[in-house]
């Protein structure tokens, strides 16, 4: 069975106020948003096409980040750690929030495959959360 990337929930509510939630669930565990791309408007200004709403907030741990940058500075290129708001129909939303701990193979590097699990936990927790 494939591993899944993401911690991943689906919630009745209206959109923009999961993003609230989801973004309050996220600061509550430690972890600060840094960027918000609404996906959406981004495709229908570039390409002309629509899509659902999609919004990706970048969310930082920054105490995490650092240690995870002094470990291995490759790890750069995984940061921040992606959360995504999906309205999937019938005022349904999905959250996902990836897991550090799958991007980390990525790296193979133990120590901060250690540091990931460590903040698994507190995004699983953030989603719990919402």
């Amino acid at each position: 069975m494939k591993e899944s990337i993401n911690f991943r929930r689906e919630i009745t509510d209206d959109f923009e106020r999961v993003v609230d939630r989801v973004t309050t669930a996220l600061k509550t565990a430690g972890f600060g948003v840094l960027t918000r791309i609404d996906m959406h408007t981004k495709i229908e200004e570039k390409i002309g096409k629509k899509i659902p709403k999609v919004v990706i907030l970048g969310a930082c741990n920054p105490t995490m980040a650092y240690e995870a940058y002094v470990a291995n500075s490759d790890v750069a290129s995984l940061l921040p750690c992606n959360a995504v708001v999906r309205d999937i129909g019938k005022d349904k939303t999905s959250v996902e929030l990836v897991k550090p701990s799958v991007m980390m193979k990525i790296i193979g590097d133990k120590n901060l495959q250690q540091l990931a699990i460590k903040a698994d936990a507190l995004l699983e927790e953030a989603i719990n959360h919402v």
